[in-house]
Formats: C-alpha cells, sequence, structure tokens
C-alpha cells in the first residue's frame, strides 16, 4: 500500500479563516479525496523551516469537519438578507453596502493560527522518511525552504506539488513586498526536486516551461488537471435572485483583479444611465495593496450609490446572486486558473472576462476583452444589460475528473 504523505499546513494554520480562498478550498479537497482512499497509508504532515512533523489522523479528521463547515457558511445570513433587500428594492436602500467583519473575526483567526503553532512546537511528531514514498503539496506553503524538497529526493520520497501560478515572479506589483523572491524559490526547487508537477491549467504548465528555460532548470513534468466546481454550481441549478438587473464580480479585492479600473467603468456608466445604472455587486475578502479601490469605494458618489461590497456569504448565496446575475465581471490581469468565471459558466450566465491565455484556454463562451479596453468593456456590459449576450452551454470541470488525472500523476491508479 502506498505511502503518501500530504501537506496539510494550509488547513491546520488557517483552518480558522472565516472565507476560504481558492487554494484553500483546494488543499480541503485534496484531503478529503486522500482520506477517503482505502488503498493509501495516508499520514497528514505539516511543514517548518524545510522539515515536516506529523499530524494525527483524529486531529486532521477534527480539520476536514472544520474546514468543510467555514468553507460552507450558512446562506441566509444578515449579509444575505441586507443584499437580497438592497437588489430586489433598490429604491427603499438609502445606502449601499459595505462588508463587514464578524466581531472577534480578525482576533479570531489570528488566535486559531497562535494556538495551532503554539502546540505544534510543544509537540511535534517527528516522522521517519519511507523510501517510495508520496510527498503531496497542493497549497505552495512551505516550499519557499530549499531544503524541503531536496531532503525529501534524497530520502527516495517522491514530491509531488501542484503550482497554481507564477503570479508573484510575473507580476510583483501585484504583491506583497518579498512575494516574489518566496515564489521564485518555490519554482526552482520544484523544478529541481519534484517528482511530478501537477497544473491548475495549461496556461500554467506553459509558464512553467517558461520559467525554466529562462532559468536553465529542467524542463518541468507537468500534469495539467483543471479544478472541479463544487457541486453547489454543479447541480439542478438554483432558484436566480429575482430582481432589477445586476451584475457580480467574485475575488478577493486586490491589484491583479484590476478592480479600479472596473470602478472607473463604473462611474462612467453612471454617467450615461444616471438613476437607470444597475448596481455592480463585488463578492469578496479586502486584500493587500488596494487602496485605489477602497478608497472608491468609501469616497467615490457614484460608487457609493451603485456599488455593493459583501463576503462571507455560503456558496448557496453566491450561486443564486450568479445565477439571476446579467452577467459576471471578471477584468483580470492575470489569473492561474478563475474559478469564479468557471462556475458562473456552469450556471449559464453569461461572462464579460478579460482576454488573458487562462480564460482562452478555459472559458468557453465567455466575451473576452481586452482589460484596460474601457470603451469595450462599456460595450460588453451594456449589451448583457440588454440582455444581448447568450447564456453559454458549458461543460463544467469535474473534481471526479481532475482527481483521476491527479491518481494517473501520482502512480495511484
Amino acid at each position: 500500500m502506498p505511502v503518501v504523505y500530504f501537506d496539510a499546513s494550509r488547513l491546520f494554520l488557517r483552518g480558522g479563516r472565516l472565507s476560504p480562498t481558492g487554494i484553500d478550498r483546494v488543499v480541503l479537497a485534496y484531503a478529503k479525496w486522500l482520506r477517503a482512499r482505502p488503498d493509501v497509508e495516508l499520514t497528514p504532515v505539516w511543514s517548518r523551516l524545510g522539515y515536516l512533523s506529523g499530524l494525527p489522523l483524529r486531529r486532521f479528521d477534527e480539520l476536514l469537519v472544520r474546514s468543510s463547515r467555514r468553507a460552507a457558511p450558512a446562506d441566509d445570513g444578515p449579509a444575505w438578507t441586507a443584499l437580497a433587500e438592497a437588489l430586489q428594492r433598490p429604491q427603499s436602500v438609502t445606502a449601499t453596502l459595505r462588508a463587514t467583519r464578524t466581531p472577534g473575526g480578525a482576533l479570531g483567526e489570528a488566535g486559531g493560527y497562535a494556538a495551532a503553532v503554539l502546540a505544534a512546537l510543544q509537540r511535534p511528531l517527528e516522522i521517519r522518511l519511507q523510501p517510495d514514498a508520496l510527498f503531496v503539496n497542493v497549497n505552495h506553503y512551505g516550499l519557499e525552504h530549499p531544503l524541503l524538497l531536496r531532503r525529501l529526493a534524497t530520502a527516495g520520497v517522491r514530491p509531488v506539488v501542484m503550482i497554481h501560478d507564477l503570479i508573484p515572479v510575473d507580476f510583483p506589483e501585484f504583491c506583497s513586498p518579498g512575494a516574489a523572491e518566496r515564489h521564485r524559490r518555490r519554482m526552482v526547487g520544484a523544478l529541481r526536486h519534484a517528482w511530478r508537477i501537477i497544473t491548475n491549467s495549461r496556461s500554467t504548465a506553459e509558464e512553467m516551461a517558461r520559467f525554466a528555460g529562462e532559468h536553465g532548470l529542467p524542463a518541468p513534468r507537468c500534469t495539467p488537471a483543471p479544478l472541479g466546481v463544487e457541486p453547489t454550481f454543479l447541480q439542478a441549478p438554483p432558484t436566480p435572485l429575482e430582481a432589477p438587473p445586476y451584475f457580480v464580480c467574485v475575488g478577493t479585492i486586490e491589484p491583479r483583479k484590476n478592480l479600479a479600473f472596473l470602478l472607473a467603468v463604473w462611474r462612467r456608466l453612471a454617467e450615461r444611465l444616471g438613476a437607470a445604472t444597475p448596481p455592480l455587486v463585488l463578492i469578496g475578502r479586502r486584500g493587500w495593496e488596494n487602496e485605489a479601490v477602497i478608497d472608491q469605494l468609501e469616497r467615490s458618489p457614484p460608487i457609493l450609490r451603485h456599488v455593493h461590497e459583501v463576503n462571507n456569504l455560503g456558496d448557496q448565496a453566491v450561486a443564486r446572486l450568479i445565477r439571476g446575475a446579467a452577467a459576471l465581471l471578471s477584468p483580470s490581469f492575470v489569473e492561474g486558473f478563475n474559478l469564479p468565471v468557471i462556475e458562473a459558466l456552469s450556471l449559464s450566465t453569461p461572462v464579460i472576462a478579460s482576454d488573458i491565455p487562462v480564460h482562452r484556454e478555459l472559458a468557453a463562451g465567455a466575451r473576452l476583452v481586452d482589460p484596460l479596453d474601457g470603451p469595450g468593456w462599456l460595450a460588453a456590459i451594456e449589451a448583457a444589460l440588454a440582455g444581448a449576450l447568450p447564456r453559454p452551454a458549458f461543460a463544467a470541470p469535474t473534481w471526479e475528473a481532475h482527481f483521476e488525472q491527479a491518481a494517473s500523476a501520482l502512480g495511484l491508479g
């Protein structure tokens, strides 16, 4: 029976996050998949300074339960109720919505992180590396330490890593200081020591190959495997929110999402349409380096009148919002995959997205527009408002298909 060391660092350290990111969801999906396989001897681990410590299976199972709950919060909370009313009866709402945090939420996340780290440091469970075992890391975490993959490969362990994107390396201006160098070390380590690399798209695999060529590193052994869509977006279409036309944009508020541009488009739309301007709903957490967006959200009169900002919505609520929208908008400068676009297409909702490689690869049926073409975006949005964009037929990627490819890459059959 094959031994699999699964890196659960992200579950371990971020299980208390109120709004899971796309990578959080990937880690959870892999954790459940590997835990459910009777033909695998699973050893959950977490990495620290290039070394692995074990996690008891009981603790791992508790993390799975808690993270599953976090990934699907209640759909009928106050944020959903307020947003539904604001979209259904816009004339009765005197102010647009702004994202709120649950009281104590930040402290709760920080406290959970600190407690996990302290507990692990006090009681590390050292593991004895077994030759021919697999090490699976799908969250980038810990790969920045050059020792980790080199040590595993030297011990005869076969490292398998998922690379989600090369954004910090190629677009450092969109990331926090120091992120570019950390991610460069991850890519170098993966290319030198990984037994197999899984990517979320062909575009990411091509970026890995380009990086390898530019740095004189071995060509990557890549298996491109599109991520799966959550069941909520694949089952019978959810009841759409019945409301006058509105648009949605889903994702963390951060520079690469190009939201400052989208808000500028909405200002121009408001100049043309006045009181008839449709609402725009931004669904996501506030990220980093986003002062230009926050200034518009909090001080621009047209944006204050026409743009809602919410977070902590459950999958069912997000699916209902997307299903009822005139279109989902995604003007990102760069993406490794872009799950919200795929979810919207799965729900047959029109999508207007930036004309970038991953959208050309995966977003069949979307209206693609250059991310800096203001007139083009205005024209596409007005076409959607008039009902002139068809609801696309789309074959959604599934987790079942993803894990078939992943199993083949891991040699698990």
